[in-house]
């Protein structure tokens, strides 16, 4: 079975986990980071090129201050204690998502995840924080009337490419796989350009508890999908 080139994955449940347990959802997001960190392992074990994770969404913000502060700590913990790993395992870190008026402290963190790891080529995992497809493409529609007006580009020129070339992904590969855990069946602002045709599998367990071998269950069912894009002849999967 030939691995899709690039997974992304939504990571729904951490609290509905922890709430199941009686416990605060801090602990469901501890359980989170743990979950990742096997995931990790277990795509690059399967000849995934390329793992996204919805990291933290621009919508996030909007949570109690206690449970972002929460979620920043946690964020400072993974990479402080676990980028030496990701490194010594070939795993190239890249950050998606707005910048713009981050804390200092988290700007630096994911320059240094990103700085320390450039070289690596085992796996590629992407994080999407502060991230949300809508703000990015709003932002991307920015950036090209901005060329625009500077008679970098006409209008008549702007076209698919042009357009994904101006998103945070741009030299990221569409991912041929999106993964949600928690029964929950929707997108939620992740990678609406990106996912045009995309493989959707839901599976009903929280991230937590989110497994290599639910991992090899959502490969199975790729593998027995017909891909068209949009076409009448099924296509392969491009690596």
């Amino acid at each position: 079975m030939t691995p899709p080139a690039h997974v992304a994955i939504i990571m729904d449940g951490n609290g509905r986990w922890a709430k199941a347990r009686g416990l605060p959802r801090l602990a469901g997001h501890k359980a989170g980071v743990e979950a990742l960190r096997k995931t990790v392992r277990a795509a690059s074990a399967q000849g995934i090129r390329w793992l996204t994770v919805y990291a933290f969404s621009s919508e996030n913000w909007s949570r109690p201050k206690s449970e972002v502060s929460d979620l920043m700590g946690l964020l400072k913990l993974f990479i402080r204690r676990d980028l030496a790993e990701l490194h010594q395992n070939g795993v190239r870190v890249r950050i998606v998502g707005d910048r713009v008026g981050l804390k200092p402290d988290i700007a630096a963190l994911l320059d240094e995840a990103e700085t320390l790891t450039a070289g690596n080529v085992a796996i590629n995992l992407v994080i999407a924080f502060n991230y949300g497809s809508r703000d990015e493409i709003v932002r991307a529609v920015r950036k090209i009337a901005e060329q625009a007006v500077a008679g970098q580009i006409a209008p008549n020129e702007i076209s698919a490419e042009t357009f994904a070339a101006a998103l945070d992904t741009s030299d990221i590969p569409d991912p041929d796989l999106v993964i949600r855990t928690s029964g929950e069946m929707r997108l939620s602002n992740f990678l609406l350009w990106q996912a045009a045709y995309s493989e959707f599998v839901f599976m009903p367990c929280y991230w937590p508890d989110f497994t290599s071998e639910h991992l090899a269950e959502a490969l199975e069912q790729f593998a027995a999908r017909e891909r068209r894009f949009g076409g009448l002849a099924a296509r392969g999967v491009a690596s």
